[in-house]
């Protein structure tokens, strides 16, 4: 596994795993040699310019897919959709149950965008969903807010067209920054990377943000069972256990545009904190976490038991109320 920032390499530690099963979509994929784009010549590739006069070189070796989860955005998913650049082949919107017109509008800006109904709840449900759904070689996950820059996708699919097999955003790095963390989150999420670096013998900057591009054959190996905004920290832990090469960019990421964000800082926090202890298994730190994990829940389950054997053993009859 390979970190890079700002230029600078560092070695973490390689461990075998095993990936879970995956269902998904029965799509082929070219996996060997140069894909031709259309309108393109072969063997060229294409430069685009960005909004800061920047010429950045967009690979044509690769479909790629961008996924947005959305909830109640129909006042923000416009303006995301006008920004996505032309090297996007593939949008996939996934719905979470919105009350608002987020669909309409978003098949209105873009009549070419795949909708997705999400069929459970949460952040983590909702880019499972769509990263399994998605056919693109490259596969860039974005929240439908507005606080990150859709014109920034070409800098984390440089990188993946240089060998890297994840790639990260990050607000905590040179060029990159934030005009929307409190001063909680932002000592939470030093903490928070300080254990992540810590227990995995890396170097990351930031954890808490989900601003992520990566190799769709890199699915099976990345962690998508969290439900919540859990499921950012999940992604990155599995990258790292994987002994993928990870490169962080910056980003800048601003506020949301409209309405309320559905973050609630104590409590993700406090989910975050448990996918980390939970996913750390090595070494002797490793082991007394997992021991002192196993004490806590059995501490908790023995009290559960004897209310629900009932006085002297005996099982308490079922409440006739909550049948």
């Amino acid at each position: 596994m390979t970190v890079q920032r700002n230029g600078a390499t560092g070695e973490g530690r390689r461990g075998p795993l095993t990936p879970p099963h995956l269902a998904f979509p029965d799509v082929s994929l070219p996996r060997v040699g140069p894909r031709r784009a259309e309108g393109r010549p072969e063997g060229r590739a294409e430069t685009r310019r960005d909004d800061v006069d920047t010429v950045i070189e967009v690979s044509e070796l690769a479909k790629v897919s961008l996924v947005i989860p959305a909830m109640n955005e129909a006042t923000n998913i416009a303006w995301v959709l006008r920004q996505v650049p032309s090297c996007i082949d593939e949008v996939v919107l996934v719905d979470g149950h919105s009350r608002d017109a987020t669909v309409m509008i978003a098949q209105t800006v873009r009549p070419d965008i795949r909708v997705l109904e999400q069929p459970g709840t949460g952040k983590g449900d909702a880019l499972r969903e769509g990263f399994l759904a998605a056919t693109g070689d490259h596969i860039v996950m974005i929240d439908a807010d507005g606080s990150m820059a859709p014109d920034e996708i070409p800098h984390f699919l440089h990188f993946l067209d240089t060998g890297y097999d994840f790639v990260k955003g990050s607000r905590f790095m040179g060029g990159g920054g934030s005009r929307d963390i409190t001063r909680l989150r932002r000592s939470g999420n030093r903490v928070l990377v300080g254990m992540v670096n810590r227990m995995h013998d890396t170097v990351l900057t930031d954890l808490c943000y989900g601003y992520v591009a990566f190799h769709r054959r890199c699915l099976p190996y990345l962690d998508l069972s969290r439900p919540g905004f859990e499921v950012e920290t999940s992604l990155t832990i599995s990258a790292l256990r994987a002994g993928f090469r990870i490169a962080e960019v910056p980003s800048l990421e601003m506020p949301r545009r409209y309405g309320h964000s559905n973050l609630h800082v104590v409590r993700d926090g406090t989910r975050v904190l448990r996918t980390l202890l939970r996913e750390h298994d090595r070494g002797p730190s490793g082991r007394a976490v997992q021991h002192l994990r196993r004490f806590v829940h059995e501490h908790h389950r023995a009290p559960a038991a004897e209310i629900a054997a009932g006085p002297a053993g005996t099982a308490t009859a079922p409440d006739p109320v909550g049948k």
